[in-house]
């Protein structure tokens, strides 16, 4: 029964897309607004299907329901019911399940909100959001199909992938990820539309804006929760390996920054047309070949996972994009013509566009590094690796360019300004960051990139904490107001503005940690006997006792450890190797105690049978945490930004119009420079 409904609700709901796709298409075709409103509601109903077929597959899976093919797959009774639930997007079947149920969500939201806007374009985006359902749910119904029946019904399973049992954050690295991978498909569907209905002009880039910074925090916060991840769990201490399928939720996060700061010009200055278009076809054409890699085979990782014609699929639909996008970009060539931007070098457009040449040769080079192996084995049948010495020498140069855009680009105006304008915005923040690298040398600070990094942050800081406070001066003048209610009313009449700043800090903040804690970490190794201690940086580790347990999923060998520092106690560190029943190799959690200047990080390596020994590896990582600080910097940032952009107004028919108390002064607006 339970395979069934899911069979059922799968294979409507496919119906239902390649209709209501068609039906979107025709009323583009003929301006039949009755068409448009079937295709509408034809995405609710893609919706409700699609609801229906992950509730029917939660309720197997915490039902121990093992007719269903994926819950014989990936079901255990012995495995806990969070990690259970969670295991719907542990393998191939149930993420793409996953995938089409987000998918038909971001579409619903989107017809809703703009169910009485937009209706030029509207149409033309239902149509294409419902053709990339269609797309996922042919995906369910015939190769990835995870509700096909199992005969004879075994009386249990093998449990869930052990890395997705080994930590509760994979409850949130997984999902978020999805969010912003598939919420992609939505500022897509809007350039398509506009080039199909030939609106190229600012209306489709003003009802995106809001639709590609949504996906954009959650793909955020995804990566930064999958580095945090592999950091807690895999036992390397590392938190970013280059690794395939890293790379690939990295890609269109770059060409997806690229985009949110190049549709300001085009707002702006009406310019970037044909460059915008590209951004979100690039972007979304990125979020498929990741997936591509991962289900296809192609590629060894721990995060991949394949079988049967997936690969294949993929690879058709992800040509069949580019062909029909790539055609749609040339037949509207001329409209999408544009009149030369730059007035000035020294102007804020010139900084927007060196910006997303950077961001466009950061993704060609992570791209080229890492489809190089497969195309070298494909061309010459030879194995080769493209490991992080290419990446990091061919990346860091790019990265500090960009980290020193981050704070030049919002400090200069648009269109041009007068150097009375530029010295008063550069002179300070350049004089302390010069003076600020002369310190860090004299402190002992010799690696060059590292100093060099350290240098163009606090360089970009003060630029940004200028863009804060010259406009929080201005009002205080003008207005009488304290530091708080100025900063707060400055801040509060451009949140877009003043949150990409903030988002702008976030990175900056990320950038110090991974530089400082790639570089200073130190690692040691040593084998103890209970009782025996090892001295190694500020620390004393010492090896209490090592003992055996069982859980109900797993087996484990767990250390303690006495952590001693400057001369006292600090506490125990717990370092275990879990055993799983599918799995022949232990998995390691390390034991990590986190500070704001650095981290203490145990593995447990290896053991003695008898217990008379155990292995740790001992890392120190300076400054790790502030790469997860400024990750939710960037997010708070970001949600900051988004919450100025209208999604409560437009649900409910408008904006509210401003008031003459809520206009800028000229003399403020001329200090920062409106967005």
């Amino acid at each position: 029964m339970t395979s069934t409904i899911g069979y059922i609700s799968v294979g409507g709901a496919l119906l239902l897309s390649l209709a209501g796709a068609t039906l979107a298409f025709v009323g583009v075709r003929t301006g039949n607004p009755g068409m448009a409103r079937l295709a509408r509601r034809a995405t609710y109903g893609v919706f409700g299907l699609a609801t229906l077929a992950i509730g029917t597959m939660v309720y197997a899976l915490v039902a121990h329901d093992f007719s269903v093919s994926y819950v014989a797959q990936v079901g255990s009774r012995s495995t806990p019911l969070f990690y259970t639930v969670i295991s719907l997007w542990s393998s191939l079947d149930g993420s793409i399940l996953f995938w089409g149920w987000i998918v038909a969500g971001y579409s619903a939201a989107v017809v809703y909100v703009y169910r009485n806007r937009h209706r030029g374009l509207m149409p033309a985006v239902t149509g294409t959001l419902l053709a990339v359902n269609a797309f996922f749910w042919l995906l369910l119904a015939w190769p990835a199909n995870p509700f096909t029946p199992v005969w004879p019904v075994p009386a249990d399973g093998p449990g869930p992938n052990p890395l997705l049992q080994n930590h509760p954050f994979m409850g949130l690295h997984p999902p978020l990820l999805y969010l912003g991978y598939v919420g992609m498909a939505v500022p897509f569907a809007f350039g398509i539309a506009a080039l199909v209905t030939g609106k190229v002009g600012g209306d489709w880039i003003r009802a995106v804006r809001r639709w590609v910074m949504a996906p954009w925090i959650f793909l955020t916060a995804g990566i930064v929760a999958g580095a945090w991840w592999s950091y807690e769990v895999l036992g390397w201490g590392g938190y970013w390996a280059w690794d395939p399928v890293e790379n690939a939720s990295f890609l269109p996060w770059l060409t997806a920054t690229a985009f949110l700061h190049s549709i300001m010009v085009q707002e702006r200055r009406q310019t970037l047309k044909t460059w915008n278009i590209l951004l979100v076809i690039a972007t979304f054409v990125l979020t498929l070949f990741g997936t591509f890699l991962t289900r296809s085979g192609i590629l060894e990782s721990v995060h991949a996972f394949s079988e049967g014609l997936i690969g294949p699929f993929f690879l058709g639909f992800i040509a069949l994009v580019m062909i029909v996008s790539l055609a749609l970009v040339v037949w509207r060539s001329d409209e999408l013509r544009s009149e030369p931007a730059l007035d000035s070098i020294a102007s804020r457009e010139t900084a927007f566009l060196l910006n997303n040449l950077l961001f466009v040769a950061f993704t060609f080079t992570v791209l080229l590094g890492t489809m190089y192996p497969i195309l070298a084995e494909a061309a010459r049948g030879v194995k080769v690796s493209v490991g992080a010495p290419y990446f990091n020498q061919m990346s860091v140069p790019i990265a500090l360019l960009l980290i020193f855009l981050l704070g030049v680009g919002p400090a200069l105006p648009w269109r041009r300004g007068s150097p009375e304008l530029l010295r008063k915005k550069f002179l300070w923040p350049t004089a302390v960051a010069l003076l600020a690298g002369v310190i860090l040398f004299a402190l002992g600070a010799r690696h060059l990139l590292t100093l060099f990094t350290l240098t163009l942050a606090v360089l970009a800081t003060g630029l940004i904490v200028g863009e804060f406070w010259l406009p929080v001066k201005a009002r205080r003048q003008n207005h009488g107001e304290g530091l708080g209610a100025a900063l707060a009313t400055v801040v509060n009449k451009n949140r877009r503005r003043h949150g990409g700043y903030v988002v702008h800090l976030g990175v900056i903040v990320m950038a110090v940690g991974i530089a400082l804690s790639s570089t200073y970490r130190a690692e040691t190794e040593a084998t103890l006997r209970p009782g025996q201690a090892v001295a190694f940086e500020d620390y004393t580790v010492r090896l209490d006792s090592l003992y055996a347990g069982r859980e109900p999923h797993r087996d484990f060998v767990e250390a303690a450890f006495s952590v001693g520092s400057g001369g006292s106690y600090s506490g125990v560190l717990r370092p275990r190797l879990n055993y799983y029943p599918m799995s022949t190799q232990p998995i390691g959690t390390p034991a990590v105690r986190t500070r704001p200047r650095e981290d203490l990080y145990l593995s447990l390596m290896a053991y003695a049978q008898n217990g008379s020994t155990a292995t740790v590896n001992i890392i120190v990582n300076p400054m790790v945490v502030w790469i997860w600080v400024g990750g939710g910097i960037c997010v708070f940032g970001a949600l900051f930004a988004i919450s100025s952009m209208g999604f409560v107004a437009e649900r409910f028919g408008g904006r509210k119009k401003k008031t003459a108390r809520e206009t800028p002064k000229p003399v403020e607006a001329g200090v920062g420079g409106a967005d």
